[in-house]
């Protein structure tokens, strides 16, 4: 497979909740298996919305407050954890994770405290000073997210509607303590045709995606909220493994120094940051014990690593306007004799700031502990660096300006350790 074609684009000009849908699939990698949990809760949570007669802007709401209500998980293993079983010690962290993650972006403010509690059982809510109307979101949430955990089983095989009255009697025997009465009365109701099943398939769950994405107004989302929601989701990347702790913002920083050393369009820098703080979006697939392992991996475990930069590009190339950004972000792992992935291209095929993403994603990693080893200092990076300028891995040019401001270079690869 070849190379998408090359873009210029003047600015970035992006619609804001197109960016957040298309965002909310990295999400759903993270099922490795099933990517699809985040989309049916949202489509189960707007059928029940509109049973409840909600407003088209309160069924929306829902749809995508169902879409990130599990903003808060990276890791694999606690996914198991959401699809295994109906309720389980330590539930409630990934809900305190995901609202600290959204409680400062505006845009998606008012989520933080509805997936705060969306694990908490309505017989617990009423004991809490939520709000009503905030509680009643959060445990609709809850409601068909459990719908969805109950029905896992048998997505594979499309036999729901051979299950489903046994799933809804699952949900019934829980009126009153896990589920308000009236929420549990309106799944059932919207629930008892076989549409409400059938929307659960992917092809239904794309044409529920394009019928939300063409409600509600649009809007153009400045440079300062594109960068606040890369940076967002790159912490739920990087927290997906200690060792990858701060490495998205690393490379994004290091990426953007680099650029603007070498004279590279503000807008081009700026898309550079973004770029790198997404660039590993394709990791939330990879099974956590893969990541974190310490030994060599095995053919299967690198086939697994080495699709991650495909993800990424299959998420981002869906943003109007990313068309660059996807690009220079899913090229990290290319080489300039054509034996990279995933798209095997030649240097010649390279844009300068995807080669300047490289450099930066290859610092980052040797400057950063990880599971095999510790991370290396100045020295030992730069001479890394020249050995792979000799092996004809890297631009000699980009290392050159590394080079030169290595000490810039290191603070900039990891801002904790130099803050």
């Amino acid at each position: 497979m070849r190379s998408p074609p090359q873009v210029t684009a003047a600015s970035i000009q992006a619609d804001l909740r197109h960016v957040i849908y298309a965002l909310s699939d990295a999400l759903d990698l993270v099922g490795v298996d099933d990517v699809a949990h985040g989309k049916r809760v949202g489509i189960m949570a707007a059928e029940c919305a509109r049973q409840l007669g909600y407003s088209d802007t309160e069924t929306t709401f829902l749809f995508d407050l169902g879409l990130l209500h599990d903003i808060g998980v990276s890791s694999t293993n606690i996914h198991r954890h959401l699809v295994g079983e109906f309720d389980w010690a330590g539930s409630q962290n990934h809900a305190i994770v995901g609202h600290d993650l959204l409680v400062d972006f505006k845009p998606l403010a008012a989520m933080a405290k509805p997936i705060r509690y969306h694990h908490t059982r309505w017989d617990r809510l009423l004991t809490t000073e939520v709000e009503p109307k905030i509680a009643e979101q959060a445990n609709l949430i809850l409601l068909v997210d459990r719908v969805d955990a109950l029905t896992a089983p048998y997505y594979a095989t499309n036999s729901m509607l051979l299950h489903k009255e046994h799933i809804r009697e699952q949900i019934r025997q829980r009126t009153g303590t896990y589920f308000a009465p009236h929420l549990v009365a309106a799944f059932l109701e919207a629930s008892a045709p076989e549409a409400f099943w059938l929307l659960l398939e992917p092809r239904s769950i794309q044409c529920s995606l394009q019928d939300m994405l063409s409600q509600g107004k649009g809007c153009l989302a400045t440079i300062g909220e594109l960068k606040q929601l890369a940076t967002l989701f790159s912490r739920i990347v990087d927290a997906k493994s200690p060792y990858t702790a701060e490495h998205s913002l690393g490379v994004a920083n290091l990426a953007r120094l680099l650029a603007e050393k070498m004279g590279i369009t503000p807008i081009n820098c700026d898309k550079l940051e973004i770029a790198g703080l997404l660039h590993d979006l394709g990791k939330l697939r990879v099974p956590d014990e893969i990541l974190d392992k310490p030994a060599k991996l095995d053919p299967e475990e690198r086939m697994a690593i080495n699709a991650h930069s495909f993800e990424t590009f299959q998420i981002l190339r869906n943003i109007d306007g990313f068309d660059e950004i996807s690009r220079w972000a899913a090229y990290h792992h290319e080489e300039p004799d054509g034996s990279g992935y995933p798209f095997r291209i030649t240097e010649s095929e390279m844009p300068l700031e995807a080669r300047i993403l490289r450099v930066a994603d290859i610092i980052q990693a040797m400057a950063q502990d990880r599971p095999y080893r510790k991370g290396l200092g100045a020295s030992d990076v730069v001479a890394f660096l020249d050995k792979l300028v000799a092996e004809h891995r890297l631009d000699a040019r980009i290392v050159a300006v590394a080079k030169s401001a290595i000490n810039d270079v290191m603070a900039a690869a990891l801002p904790a350790a130099h803050s």
